[in-house]
């Protein structure tokens, strides 16, 4: 499946970690392989992410403003927090510390918000060495400062008004991001040296929110843009029979850019048995895929691709007394199309020529993902205790033909995450104090393993989950841990 996963995995890998925050419920993740990527988008607190993440009829005053910016009218009043987080991925699989400073503020009729973060990424500890018995070819050097960790930088902010002072509220959101590493994209240059990666992200959207005696109605437009450099430096070993092999050092620069243009609707309603609300989604996503860098796990060229996106979702939560219970059930229907083209004239196994640019190889994946969440709030006096869990099931099929070789393959895959969560909240005249702690299992860090004969590297599929080009594939399980605090103190 090598030359498959590449076509949809690093296109999306940013896409898919902003979704697992919770807060872009606009954009929908793709995968095809689970990669352990730890919580590098969570740069805001949310209320609900103790609560397993439910959003779909629940409300939010903290998230709510990032994700549809007309709902930026449910802030009760302004406000400046700091919510550190922190994640880890067992293993030494690597983590990441984020600092944002937020600042939400409400007037009569004008409503907003601003956030600035600075993150570093721990990069995980790989230091290790390959051996042909009894001579070492290779061994790992103490790794530089810039290798160990890497500084990105987040702002974000949104403003929105009440129309005429009725029903309805309109917003604008946007946000930046410059990046110097993303979490994850190291697994897929497996046996590199070093990867310097260098980028941007940005994301802008526009929403309506209309507020009704029982009826809510909520409009989302979104675009988001990433754009990625990574420079690859490899080391190649050229083998002189039996004397010892030469190694000669390259540098690689690849590309990665998508563009994603998204809309989203969101309904509520409070029905007639007191406390109780149900909602529903829709949202659609088309991504476009100029650039797809030359991953050496699977070690094509570089060729683009184009995937719609859908997602339906029903929610429904009873608030009583001191208690919210909240469900969302998601489901995700995705269709994706990518392909191979050819740099110059290819002559196929039966004799006949296709020409640069023509298509050497066409995917065709179509995804049916499943995501269930469910959480709970429980008031004692000042205190506020939240439990939760989030499941997320992805299946895809593909079928793919490869016009050079002119041969036919059909693949399925599944697996699924789970992510229990847990929240506390100290409510004070004058601050909230907020801890939400979340553990995701059922994801990995993939690599390639090596196998030696005589001397000689070969190559063993595995099985057809991935088959890596120099090395069959390995996923280590792993378990991703994320810790967020944050302090709200209202301006009165």
């Amino acid at each position: 499946m090598v030359k498959d996963f590449v076509r949809i995995f690093p296109t999306v890998l940013l896409l898919t970690i902003l979704a697992g925050t919770g807060l872009t419920a606009q954009l929908i993740p793709i995968r095809t392989v689970p990669v352990a990527s730890g919580d590098q988008f969570l740069t805001v607190p949310a209320e609900t992410l103790g609560m397993g993440g439910v959003t779909i009829a629940v409300d939010d005053s903290l998230a709510d403003g990032w994700v549809n910016p007309a709902k930026g009218v449910f802030i009760g009043e302004s406000s400046f927090l700091g919510a550190p987080t922190f994640y880890g991925i067992s293993d030494h699989g690597g983590g990441g510390k984020t600092f944002p400073m937020v600042g939400l503020f409400r007037g009569d009729a004008w409503f907003g918000g601003a956030t600035l973060a600075v993150q570093q990424i721990d990069n995980p500890d790989e230091r290790m060495g390959f051996f042909i018995e009894p001579r070492v070819i290779w061994d790992s050097q103490p790794q530089r400062l810039s290798d160990v960790s890497s500084r990105n930088l987040y702002a974000r902010g949104f403003i929105g008004r009440r129309v005429d002072s009725g029903p309805w509220s309109v917003g604008l959101g946007f946000s930046t991001a410059k990046l110097n590493a993303i979490d994850g994209v190291d697994l897929l240059y497996a046996g590199a040296d070093r990867i310097d990666q260098s980028g941007s992200a940005s994301d802008v959207r526009l929403g309506l929110y209309r507020t009704g005696e029982r009826d809510r109605l909520s409009l989302v437009g979104v675009y988001n843009r990433i754009s990625m450099t990574h420079d690859v430096t490899w080391t190649d070993f050229i083998w002189r029979g039996d004397g010892p092999p030469l190694a000669r050092r390259r540098v690689e620069v690849n590309e990665d850019k998508t563009r994603t243009i998204g809309g989203h609707l969101n309904w509520d309603r409070d029905l007639d048995a007191p406390g109780w609300r149900i909602g529903v989604t829709a949202t659609v996503n088309q991504k476009s895929h100029p650039k797809i860098p030359n991953y050496q796990i699977q070690n094509i060229p570089r060729d683009p691709g184009t995937t719609w996106a859908y997602e339906a979702g029903f929610g429904i939560a009873r608030t009583r007394g001191g208690t919210t219970f909240g469900i969302d059930m998601v489901l995700q229907p995705i269709w994706s199309e990518t392909w191979q083209e050819a740099d110059e004239r290819v002559t196929t196994s039966a004799g006949t020529v296709i020409e640069p640019g023509g298509r050497t190889i066409e995917n065709e994946f179509f995804f049916t993902n499943v995501i269930l969440r469910t959480g709970l709030s429980h008031q004692l006096g000042d205190l506020e205790l939240q439990a939760g869990l989030e499941m997320r099931s992805y299946d895809y099929e593909l079928e793919q033909i490869n016009h050079v070789e002119r041969s036919f393959r059909d693949l399925e895959e599944s697996w699924m995450e789970w992510s229990p969560t847990m929240g506390a909240v100290l409510h004070f005249s004058d601050v909230d104090l907020r801890y939400t702690g979340r553990f995701t299992t059922g994801t990995g860090r993939p690599g390639i393993a090596w196998e030696w004969d005589e001397g000689i590297r070969t190559m063993d599929s595995l099985n057809d989950f991935i088959i890596a080009p120099e090395g069959p594939l390995t996923l280590r399980n792993v378990l991703v841990h994320t810790h967020q605090f944050s302090v709200k103190i209202p301006v009165r």
